[in-house]
């Protein structure tokens, strides 16, 4: 198993679907800064989801396909499909849920998601926010294994390959130089044709299979399907609970957003989650907490106070429980290893 960075503790969160989303919060911590860190005990929610099929838009000349979009915003619904995908992240920032996974994102990030692996992206406010006239713009390669034929995996040049498609069961986050090389090769087969495409999909696969710069992302690839009404019931849990987290949000009017009694509510939201949804609520609020850590703009009272914590000593408590880290360690360790030219290198 390849070193892990810290560039990804991914705390192991609830996924949560939001509007249009499959919205992953993965906590930081001491992981892969793309703002990921990771923290044991939270890996047992996301699983218990329920994402909908996607049906991958596939042109007939075409043995596989490749998008780069550029949109003012980025929301994804929670979803699975039966294709594998290979996501570059160019312009942008937020959190992605993938599997039992929740994370920030930021550019640069490449990620490889296995077969029906249920995945959201969402795009934070304040992104939008700080810059003028931003936009997400990302590039997607989504491709069946025998994309080439179904012979193609029993090739004995392609035995890699069969291990990276294990591999990718739960999800894969490529760093370093795996990483640029990536980058590179997807910019120009999203520029390609013909044969050229083939080219450039087949160097991407042979770099991917043999790289050892890479971090697991899910540790499960199970899951539930959903059905229309819970997915909308989820979905506006998690929209006003992203809208609000910086708030003082009661039980009384989360129930009521669920068109759930209290009682209800909590025995609803803890048998989908396997978590109370103040811990859940928590957990969101640190993920932001860590963002604004890095953006190193706000005092850490401020930054405790714009995520819903009111009290110094409790957001200081709750940071620790979360994250195995204080908020100034955390911030130090991550300035500390910037100023090295390394994405936290501090993965056990």
């Amino acid at each position: 198993m390849p070193k892990k960075a810290f560039t990804n503790r991914s705390v192991n969160t609830f996924t949560c679907q939001l509007s249009k989303l499959f919205y992953t919060i993965n906590i930081i911590a001491k992981g892969f800064f793309t703002l990921t860190l990771s923290v044991a005990g939270y890996s047992k929610i996301i699983a218990t989801m329920k994402p909908h099929f996607h049906k991958v838009p596939m042109q007939t000349e075409s043995s596989f396909s490749i998008r780069h979009d550029m949109v003012p915003d980025f929301r994804t619904s929670m979803h699975y499909h039966p294709e594998y995908e290979l996501h570059l992240l160019i312009k942008g920032e937020g959190v992605r849920f993938i599997g039992d996974n929740i994370s920030n994102f930021s550019p640069g990030e490449v990620v490889l998601l296995g077969k029906n692996l249920p995945h959201g992206w969402h795009c934070k406010k304040e992104y939008f926010q700080d810059i003028e006239n931003a936009e997400m713009e990302t590039i997607v390669i989504h491709f069946s294994p025998n994309f080439l034929g179904d012979d193609f995996l029993s090739l004995p040049e392609t035995r890699m390959l069969p291990i990276l498609f294990e591999k990718a069961k739960g999800g894969m986050v490529f760093l370093h130089d795996t990483r640029k090389k990536l980058s590179s090769l997807m910019l120009s087969a999203a520029e390609s044709e013909n044969l050229d495409r083939i080219i450039f999909l087949l160097s991407v696969l042979k770099i991917l299979s043999e790289s050892t710069e890479y971090q697991s992302i899910s540790k499960r690839d199970s899951f539930l399907r959903s059905n229309e009404f819970e997915t909308e019931r989820m979905n506006r849990i998690c929209s006003y609970t992203m809208a609000n987290y910086g708030k003082d949000i009661n039980l009384a009017q989360i129930a009521s957003i669920s068109n759930l009694t209290v009682t209800s509510f909590c025995r609803y939201f803890k048998l989908l989650t396997k978590k109370s949804y103040y811990t859940f609520l928590t957990e969101i609020r640190i993920s932001h907490a860590c963002h604004f850590l890095i953006e190193d703009k706000l005092s850490i009272d401020q930054i405790a106070n714009k995520c819903g914590f009111y009290n110094i000593s409790n957001f200081y408590r709750q940071f620790k429980k979360v994250m195995d880290i204080t908020p100034l360690n955390y911030k130090r360790e991550y300035f500390t290893t910037e100023k090295s030219g390394h994405k936290l290198e501090l993965f056990e």
